[in-house]
This record gives C-alpha cells, sequence and structure tokens, in this order.
C-alpha cells in the first residue's frame, strides 16, 4: 500500500496544485475530491451540509499521498458551506477559497447539481429556475471569479459535470436537459476565450452512474432496458467519472472538450 501510494504522488502532475470542487458532498463531486486527493491536490470543498463536507474532509485527508520520505505529504483540505443558489455566496466562497489556499487555484470542478423532474407544463416557476441556477448559473459565475486568477498564473483548468441528457434530451427533464446542454455549450465558448491565456476548459458527462440519489431511478425496469442496451450493459461507478476528471485535470493538450462517460450509450 505505502508504495502504491509513494507512487501515485510522485507520478501525478496534481501533486500541490489547489483544486476547488462543488457539489462536493454528492457522489459525484465527492468522488472527484477524493480521486485528485489521492494524487496530491490540495482540496476545497462545498456544499450545503456542513456535517457530510467535514467527514468528507477526514477522508481527503486520509488519501494524501505518502512523500519520497514515507511519511504523509503536506496537504490541506478545507470544508466551506455554501449554498450556490445565492449569488453572493459564490462570490464570498471564490474569495475565501484563494485566500485560503495563498492566492492560487489551479483546478475548478463545478460538480454541483440537481434535478426537479416533472413536465415542463406542469413544471413551478421556482423548480424550474432552481435548475438552471443550480446546474448552469452557479458554474458560470464561479469561473467568471475564478478565472481571473487562473490567467494570472497563465494555468489553470475548468472541469464542468454535465450529463449524457445534456446531449440527446429526456421526457420529464427539460429544465435538466437545458441546464446541462448549455454547460457544454458554456464549456466549449469558455475554452475559446481562456485557452490563449494557458486555461482549460472541458465537461464530463456521465451516464447512469451508481449514486444514493440514483439508486431507485436505476431499479426501475425502463431504466434496466435502456442499459441493457449499451455496448456495456451496466451501471457505472463514481469512480469511473472520478478517474475522468482527473484525466482532463492532467491532459496539458486537452481543451474543450466532453469527456462522455455512459459505458456506449450514446453511440
Amino acid at each position: 500500500m505505502t508504495k502504491t501510494r509513494l507512487l501515485t504522488a510522485s507520478a501525478s502532475a496534481l501533486v500541490g496544485k489547489t483544486a476547488l470542487v462543488t457539489g462536493a458532498t454528492g457522489g459525484i463531486g465527492g468522488a472527484i475530491a477524493l480521486e485528485l486527493a489521492r494524487r496530491g491536490a490540495r482540496l476545497v470543498v462545498t456544499g450545503r451540509d456542513l456535517e457530510k463536507l467535514e467527514a468528507l474532509k477526514l477522508k481527503l485527508d486520509e488519501a494524501r499521498p505518502l512523500n519520497p520520505t514515507g511519511e504523509p505529504a503536506i496537504l490541506q483540505s478545507i470544508a466551506i458551506s455554501c449554498d450556490i443558489l445565492d449569488s453572493s455566496r459564490i462570490v464570498e466562497l471564490a474569495k475565501l477559497a484563494r485566500s485560503r489556499m495563498d492566492g492560487r487555484m489551479d483546478i475548478l470542478v463545478n460538480a454541483a447539481g440537481i434535478s426537479r423532474d416533472a413536465l415542463l407544463v406542469r413544471m413551478s416557476q421556482v423548480d424550474l429556475m432552481d435548475t438552471l441556477n443550480t446546474n448552469l448559473v452557479s458554474a458560470m459565475m464561479l469561473s467568471k471569479e475564478l478565472a481571473p486568477a487562473m490567467i494570472r498564473q497563465k494555468s489553470g483548468v475548468i472541469i464542468n459535470v454535465s450529463s449524457v441528457i445534456g446531449l440527446h434530451g429526456n421526457a420529464g427533464q427539460s429544465a435538466y436537459a437545458a441546464s446541462k446542454a448549455g454547460l457544454i455549450g458554456f464549456t466549449k465558448a469558455l475554452a475559446k476565450e481562456l485557452g490563449p491565456r494557458g486555461v482549460r476548459v472541458n465537461a464530463i458527462a456521465p451516464g447512469f452512474i451508481e449514486t444514493e440519489l440514483t439508486r431507485d431511478i436505476l431499479e426501475r425496469p425502463s431504466t434496466q432496458e435502456m442499459i441493457s442496451r449499451a455496448p456495456l450493459p451496466y451501471a457505472g461507478s463514481v469512480e469511473d467519472v472520478a478517474h475522468g476528471a482527473a484525466y482532463l485535470a492532467e491532459a496539458r493538450y486537452v481543451t474543450g472538450q466532453v469527456l462522455v462517460i455512459d459505458g456506449g450509450l450514446c453511440v
């Protein structure tokens, strides 16, 4: 175990990098944070449930790699409770994260998301706007706040967690689909804006992923039938998505792309 952790730390391009992960109390956001920590990144994790964030912080500290002496490397992980539906809190979050990380911010993962499923004609205005603001607007605002620091550094990575629903839509999920499709358009546009400044922007589009929130959905016969038609006929894990995020964080010649992690569902 010690050798594996030591090799992972020494081989990763993320050792010592700073990262902010939103939606870290969710299955995908938490898994991404853990994978970045295993590769040596310093983490700021945020979500609305401070108790869950503190529990995640302990896991991040335990996941830290070893330095060449065999001792735990110095890895600072910080938990900040934040409701990203409040635009003023997003500005405060960006400022606090930069100040706690000595002014640096190397990686931003916009993983916060909600799904309020309903046919559009039956969806309340509150649910519609909350979905768009949580999934899309918060990612745009946080990127806007942290991009200047990355530009000054002449380096940085922004990873937006979209969905295959944003690629092909789904009845009863019009607001969710619009928000996730918007993230893809935002990713491509921002990649063109920031690329010349040394900042890369990419997106991940997960398919059916096993989490606490998707357990009921995955057990539905209609969902099982869809999964059975994929080239890889089973649901993915949060670790599958986390590995994809870590790849995008390290891939120095990749920008403006959407990494689809769906077992071939969209093929």
